[in-house]
């Protein structure tokens, strides 16, 4: 599935994120699995939306796992282990009088994947995919 992800459209941000929720309940994924699905996924769009010029959500759905690609067409992210801590943000006034940018969306991602990669460096665009594996041990 794929899904484009338009620069501060926070009426369709989150939207991606709910049609993958609605086909895995439908393929019987256990609730709290979809559940760590949706709040990484979910904050994942959002962030491409807030803090880039607009980028695209791919998901790709196998037996025992999802994996999810967000690509943006940059700013980038100057510092990614900077950007991973609680409270760290660089949304604008605009992203935060609308209530996002708390600097909450990166470490909500790390807590609810078992496997994160981002690769990203200020001035170009920045790739970020994860793992959840459908039962609950991570395997």
């Amino acid at each position: 599935m794929e899904s484009l992800i338009r620069e501060k459209d926070f009426n369709e941000a989150g939207k991606g994120s709910a049609e993958v929720k609605n086909v895995l309940k439908r393929l019987g994924i256990d609730p709290a699995i979809l559940r760590r699905i949706a709040v990484a996924s979910y904050e994942a769009e959002i962030n491409v939306a807030a803090h880039s010029l607009g980028g695209a959500m791919l998901s790709h759905i196998y037996q025992d796992r999802i994996h999810m690609i967000f690509m943006d067409n940059g700013p980038g992210i100057a510092d990614i282990e900077q950007a991973m801590m609680p409270g760290f943000s660089t949304a604008d006034e605009m992203v935060r009088e609308l209530g996002f940018g708390a600097g909450l969306g990166l470490p909500n991602i790390q807590k609810n994947v078992d496997a994160l990669h981002i690769v990203s460096e200020a001035g170009d665009s920045t790739m970020l995919e994860f793992l959840i594996f459908f039962n609950d041990n991570g395997q």
